[in-house]
């Protein structure tokens, strides 16, 4: 682990500030989840994620989804690739999602469309035939459901099929 040099006091209430461009390089906005853990005299905070615990059974879902219509299927939470299945694994897993795609999913807005041009994860852009669905857990967006193909065009069911699993992964954060 390395230090960043910046020292902060704990005030009366236990409170320490993450200076603001710490913040910003990690991603952390006002009002996220913070997972902490403890080892020995080290405390660690990591961005929560309630997807997290998804992580096996959203890599066996997008294998199904991939292996039934013939395109790439993504998983994300709010920062990142979860879950992928298609042509091109190392390319998407674990990399970052675009602010395109975080403000299509804060905006809780499905969208479908074929032959456009979008950046869906960082410093990648596609002219594809998509669909994005977010997934949302107790009212908040917690991440989305993509499907994603250069040649083939996106169906009525390919559509069903992503709501549908975006509403089943939603359901199961819940419980």
């Amino acid at each position: 682990m390395k230090s960043t040099g910046v020292v902060r006091r704990i005030d009366d209430l236990g409170r320490i500030v993450i200076p603001k461009e710490i913040r910003r390089s990690l991603r952390i906005h006002d009002g996220e989840s913070m997972e902490i853990f403890v080892d020995n005299e080290l405390i660690a905070l990591k961005k929560y994620s309630s997807l997290d615990e998804l992580i096996s059974m959203s890599g066996l879902l997008v294998e199904a989804i991939n292996n039934e219509i013939k395109k790439d299927v993504f998983i994300t939470d709010m920062d990142k690739v979860i879950a992928y299945s298609g042509k091109e694994k190392k390319k998407y897993i674990s990399n970052t999602i675009s602010s395109d795609l975080v403000q299509i999913i804060n905006e809780r807005m499905n969208i479908k469309c074929n032959n456009k041009n979008i950046e869906l994860i960082d410093g990648l852009k596609y002219n594809s035939n998509f669909v994005v669905y977010p997934i949302i857990a107790n009212g908040d967006a917690s991440g989305s459901v993509v499907v994603l193909s250069d040649d083939l065009e996106i169906s009525d069911e390919d559509e069903k099929i992503v709501k549908f699993v975006a509403d089943f992964l939603g359901k199961h954060i819940e419980q």
